[in-house]
């Protein structure tokens, strides 16, 4: 039987607000594909990001483009070579993969060539606010032993500090989503060091970053929208000592594996991370976990609610799926 494909948009609430120096969110929209051939069915999420230009629309759109080739039988290698690097593969990619697990019997990091993923810990993200209410944030976060930190510019030597103050004893790491500027990057670095933070996601916006390269980095530095896949690997040369491989920025997780495995070939470290989605979306990235320096799969755990079944969260323990949820 030809392979059928269908999708759905669905809405999840966040927990409270979800703050990044480029806006508030207190819902999220994925998309969600599933490809069909009569007797097994595969699914995977994406989440629309404007950022790069994404809506629920175009990604839905670009989704169901697909429909006749996936009837057809095109492979994930020949998808990545048809659609570009964003959601819209990346939800097919992983629908792909989830279907060819379930009807093989194996699960995916099989498929893939890739070790059994084991229970890792997740960051625990911080939303952007005043010092005062970022410190109480994390004080009562206090007891996870990895926090992720939004920033936002001006007055983040002060949120911090407090954010330290607030939690002793967490490893720290700073996102600051672009939101720095020539003017004030070195500071914020220096304010950094001093709060013992231990990597800095994109300091600066992309289109700026090559300011990098000529300043030192006296924390690692991680490039998160300045790279998308592997060809802009060349790019990042001087600029940053880390990556952060989110599945809807590579277009999936076939092209993340061989991401990965490029970027620890040039010596660049590699952090895993994820759009603010339901399990659906971190499972597959779970399968990239063991092989990272850093792993910020919080999604789900900043919902008020989940998709069923949902994986398993221990505090900041996070366990492989499920082959029910997904791969």
């Amino acid at each position: 039987m030809a392979r059928r494909l269908s999708l759905s948009v669905e809405r999840f609430p966040i927990a409270g607000a979800f703050t990044i120096s480029r806006g508030s969110r207190t819902e999220i929209a994925v998309v969600v594909a599933r490809i069909e051939d009569g007797a097994h069915a595969g699914r995977g999420e994406c989440v629309p990001y404007p950022r790069y230009g994404e809506s629920v629309e175009s990604v839905s759109a670009l989704i169901e483009a697909q429909a006749d080739v996936l009837a057809g039988g095109i492979d994930r290698e020949a998808l990545a070579r048809l659609m570009p690097a964003g959601a819209a593969r990346n939800a097919l990619d992983c629908a792909l993969l989830d279907l060819e697990a379930k009807r093989s019997g194996r699960r995916a990091w099989e498929i893939l060539g890739l070790p059994a993923p084991v229970p890792a810990i997740t960051a625990y993200t911080l939303s952007l606010g005043t010092p005062e209410s970022m410190g109480e944030a994390a004080r009562k976060a206090a007891a996870r032993p990895l926090l992720k930190v939004k920033l936002g510019g001006d007055g983040d030597p002060e949120r911090i500090a407090a954010v330290r103050a607030g939690a002793p004893d967490s490893r720290l790491i700073v996102d600051a989503n672009e939101a720095w500027r020539p003017s004030n990057v070195e500071a914020n670095l220096a304010a950094c060091l001093a709060a013992g933070v231990a990597l800095i996601e994109q300091p600066l916006p992309a289109s700026e970053d090559v300011l990098l390269a000529d300043i030192p980095h006296p924390v690692p530095v991680c490039a998160d929208e300045s790279l998308h896949d592997r060809a802009g690997l060349d790019a990042l040369a001087g600029r940053y000592d880390a990556i952060n491989i989110k599945l809807d920025k590579t277009g999936g997780l076939t092209e993340a594996v061989m991401l990965a495995n490029e970027a620890r070939a040039r010596g660049l470290t590699v952090m895993v991370g994820c759009m603010l989605g339901t399990s659906l979306g971190m499972a597959p990235a779970t399968l990239l976990t063991g092989g990272a320096a850093f792993i910020d799969l919080d999604g789900p755990l900043l919902l008020a609610r989940d998709r069923e079944p949902p994986l398993r969260y221990e505090g900041s323990t996070i366990f492989p799926p499920d082959p029910d949820l997904w791969g």
